[in-house]
């Protein structure tokens, strides 16, 4: 089924300031309107009332953000009526940025300045520079990570650049605070030169327990995640890639449990083998699955074809064992799984169809998802997308905050693929037998669980797999 055309947008808050003379005008056909415009007023505060002159905060939603210009201009038609202000809540709340630094003690006294700073912070010096090691225990190493971007590949905005990028890092470092109590700072930088970025990196380590990657384009993003994971002695984790990948895992693991398929025995279709696309290739030939055929712009991806890069090469090899070769409806005829990281509005009804009885969809394209889910709800077993507005929402804030706790607390050197696995096999349990159904394979952001299981999943395959340099307490 095609795209209809019509536009689907998150809503959207704003906050009309609004001045009248309350003699002359009656509030309620200002009330009126924002009604007949497609808005709902949640709040009304009151910032100035005289005998005549009222002055208003009026909070409206709205779903569509040109309702927002109509809206205003029948407001601004009312005799007697002004528009102070309208304040979009979003840019509010980034005024002057979403995260600050607090100190953890304070100075009250001379004796507390020479502690933090100058001459007894010399002896902690000299100890860290006696054995490297203790930087993990006695400074912010312990449990800081930086986000590190170019701005290169930022979710829905394409390339917009390091400065425009921030607000997103600043929101992922609200994220591992919130979430998992982990110290992020955001650090994006001035270039998009894969060796500018790697020695940058490298620099600025020595401050950081663990380096998250984000919104670097591909296929960049692979060669500077390869080089650092090899250069450097703390965990490298690029979200866009691995993030995507266990939450995929975790999602499919309950989805393919509401269809009643062995993961060993079903048929997975994976569109779009970027950054995101070939992580959740790799993910899930390592979960069990032997049959997984990728599709990029051109194609089916097939073993004889040629390719221009080397990963790409690699990943014909190991995927695709009958050499399907053809277009996209094509590779999902008879498959069971279809998991799209592409472009909004890819998939129609007709290739659903063409599936296996029961089929998984997971459209997981943004802000438009491959197809949208009321479109197949009769003949899918299960659908996810990557929006929060479904059922099912893949949503990168179920792992990276966990990963990054449990390899933190166990001081690991990397974050390897046995550590995805064990994430994404503690999301997926989260979800009990009782509980599962067709509309709900994953857990909510909110759920508290779902950092405690990954955390302790991840330290035991840390330790198992001999990446860890501590073993926590309750470990030993």
């Amino acid at each position: 089924m095609e795209e209809t055309g019509t536009k689907r947008l998150e809503g959207k808050s704003v906050i009309l300031r609004l001045e009248f003379n309350s003699n002359e005008v009656k509030f309620g056909a200002v009330a009126a309107i924002i009604s007949e415009m497609g808005g709902d007023i949640v709040a009304i505060d009151t910032i100035h009332m005289s005998h005549e002159i009222s002055i208003r905060d009026v909070t409206v939603n709205v779903i569509d953000a040109s309702d927002i210009g109509r809206m205003t201009d029948a407001i601004r038609q009312i005799p007697g009526m002004t528009i102070v202000n309208i304040s979009d809540r979003t840019f509010l709340l980034h005024l002057g940025g979403k995260i600050e630094i607090v100190p953890k003690v304070t100075i009250q006294n001379r004796d507390d300045l020479s502690r933090v700073y100058t001459p007894d912070v010399a002896r902690v010096c000299n100890a860290i520079h006696e054995d490297e090691d203790k930087a993990f225990s006695l400074t912010i190493k312990r449990n800081t990570v930086a986000v590190i971007s170019d701005g290169s590949a930022v979710l829905g905005l394409g390339n917009i650049g390091s400065r425009a990028a921030m607000p997103v890092m600043e929101g992922k470092a609200m994220l591992f605070k919130q979430f998992a109590g982990v110290d992020a700072f955001p650090v994006c930088l001035d270039s998009q030169d894969t060796e500018e970025i790697i020695k940058t990196v490298k620099l600025i380590s020595p401050a950081f327990g663990g380096i998250n990657l984000e919104d670097i384009a591909s296929p960049r993003c692979f060669e500077i995640e390869r080089r650092l994971k090899e250069e450097l002695d703390i965990p490298v984790f690029h979200d866009d890639q691995h993030g995507t990948a266990v939450v995929a895992l975790a999602a499919l693991t309950n989805a393919l449990k509401v269809a009643g398929k062995p993961i060993g025995e079903v048929k997975v279709v994976v569109c779009g083998i970027g950054a995101a696309g070939m992580a959740i290739s790799n993910i899930l030939l390592a979960a069990g699955v032997k049959e997984l055929i990728g599709v990029d712009r051109d194609g089916i991806i097939a073993d004889g074809e040629a390719y221009d890069s080397s990963m790409m090469r690699s990943f014909a090899a190991r995927t695709n064992p009958r050499r399907v070769r053809g277009a996209l409806h094509d590779a999902l005829t008879g498959a069971d799984v279809f998991i799209g990281v592409s472009r909004g509005g890819l998939l129609r009804r007709s290739d659903v169809l063409a599936m296996a009885p029961n089929p998984i969809v997971f459209a997981l394209a943004n802000p438009t998802p491959e197809i949208h889910p009321e479109d197949i709800e009769d003949i899918a077993a299960v659908v996810a997308t990557g929006r929060s507005d479904y059922p099912n929402q893949i949503n990168n804030v179920l792992c990276f905050p966990g990963i990054f706790r449990g390899a933190l607390d166990c001081r690991a050197r990397e974050i390897n693929e046995d550590m995805k696995l064990a994430a994404a096999e503690a999301v997926a349990s989260v979800i009990t037998d009782e509980k599962r159904n067709k509309y709900y394979i994953i857990p909510s952001v909110f759920d508290k669980n779902v950092v405690e299981l990954t955390r302790e999943r991840v330290i035991q395959a840390a330790i198992r797999t001999g990446v860890a340099r501590r073993t926590p307490k309750e470990y030993r």
